[in-house]
This record gives C-alpha cells, sequence and structure tokens, in this order.
C-alpha cells in the first residue's frame, strides 16, 4: 500500500515515522520547507507545496495513493478543502484530523471515509488508564466496542481459556495472550495470536479481548 501524509507536523511526522518503519512507501506533504527537510529522513518522498492547489496534487501522482491522512487540523479551511479535493481526484481511503466535533462533522460531509480526534482520543486513553490501571491498553473500534488487553487476575490463575468461559459469563472474546517468555527474559514478551482453548492462564500475563465496553469494565473486576 502506498500512504500519503499531508501536514508535517507532530502528528503527521509520527504516523509518516511508523509507517515507513512498517515498510510502507509515504509521500509527506508540507507548504513548510524547513518541516519537508525533517520529513526527507522519515518518508520515501517528501515535497514542499499547496495540498490545496490541485494541479500539485495530480502532479505528484496523489490518485495513486492507497490512503491518504491529512494532518493540518490547525487550519480548518484548508483541511476541509483538502479532503474534498482528494476525494474528488479518486483517492480511495482519507482519513482527516479534525480539532472539534464540528469540524468532523464537516469532513465527513465533504468525504472523509474516517475522522480522527488524536487529542480527545488521548484523553480518554489517559482518564482510562488512570481509572482502570488493570487495562494497560484500549482501542474503541466504534462507540461502546473496545479491544483491550487485561491483566489475568488471581481468580483465573490455572484456568484452561474454555473453563474460564469469558463468552458465556461476559459475552468478550479473547484474541490474543501476552506472556513473559521466563523469569529471566528481562521483560521479553512471547505472544499467542492463536490460543487453544486448552490454553492455561498465568496470573500477571495479559488477555488481549474485544468485545462491548461495559463488559469488558465488568471482566476485569473478577
Amino acid at each position: 500500500m502506498q500512504f500519503a501524509v499531508i501536514g508535517a507536523g507532530r502528528f503527521g511526522a509520527s504516523v509518516s515515522q511508523a509507517l515507513s518503519q512498517k515498510g510502507y512507501e509515504v509521500l509527506a506533504i508540507d507548504s513548510d520547507p524547513d518541516r519537508v527537510q525533517e520529513m526527507n529522513e522519515i518518508a520515501t518522498h517528501a515535497v514542499t507545496m499547496d495540498a490545496t492547489d490541485e494541479k500539485a496534487l495530480k502532479a505528484v501522482g496523489i490518485e495513486n495513493i492507497d490512503v491518504a491522512i491529512v494532518s493540518i487540523a490547525e487550519k480548518l479551511e484548508s483541511s476541509i478543502l483538502v479532503t474534498m479535493i482528494l476525494k474528488e481526484l479518486g483517492v480511495n481511503t482519507v482519513i482527516s484530523k479534525a480539532r472539534s466535533l464540528s469540524h468532523g462533522k464537516v469532513l465527513q460531509k465533504v468525504g472523509a471515509d474516517r475522522v480522527i480526534f488524536p487529542e480527545r482520543d488521548m484523553g480518554i486513553r489517559l482518564a482510562n488508564s488512570l481509572v482502570s490501571p488493570d487495562i494497560f491498553e484500549q482501542i474503541e473500534i466504534s462507540p461502546g466496542f473496545n479491544i483491550a488487553e487485561v491483566e489475568i487476575s488471581a481468580s483465573l490463575n490455572g484456568k484452561t481459556l474454555k473453563e474460564s468461559q469469558l463468552r458465556q459469563n461476559y459475552n468478550i472474546n479473547v484474541i490474543a495472550v501476552k506472556s513473559k517468555q521466563n523469569k529471566n527474559s528481562k521483560g521479553k514478551i512471547s505472544i499467542n495470536i492463536t490460543p487453544e482453548p486448552n490454553h492455561v492462564l498465568k496470573e500477571g500475563n495479559m488477555l488481549v479481548v474485544i468485545g462491548e465496553t461495559d463488559k469488558i469494565e465488568k471482566f476485569k473486576e473478577i
């Protein structure tokens, strides 16, 4: 897949770096030459240009991009216009960063396939980690439906996945088990993404579960 990241601020640079490290081709676009110079060290290609210029976008072959991330939320008019142009040019998936709910609604109306609120989402994740310290990582798939990492409690220690009856009792599904390899592994983690029903649970290891948020909250209380 080919990605374009429009706007090379902190968020755009982080996304570009993460995608590049995973081996994907990334085109970074920004109107600030200094930012573009920095992006040359991260992205596959970095271009200085005004992303609201449709002809300029065509010139860099933006229509061949699979996913475009618009991370210029500080400039509301520009982010809206760029999102609209990208969809009109045929970019398959456009993900746009929003500053507010009203901004996000406008982005959706002009064609954004997905709208993200990084600051809000980070705040929610921080709050969740403070009030639910046994949930170490949580990703909201849709409102009220999450993937979360939950520490295995003493009450489940020694039980198999089948015996724990998580699906029957909590309506959640285990999609992976994360565990330390051994006492001398210095924190190294092994991940079993296809745990069998007879997999024995150990206190302190982690279950990666998927389900409704309230069901996950209920499960972590046991």
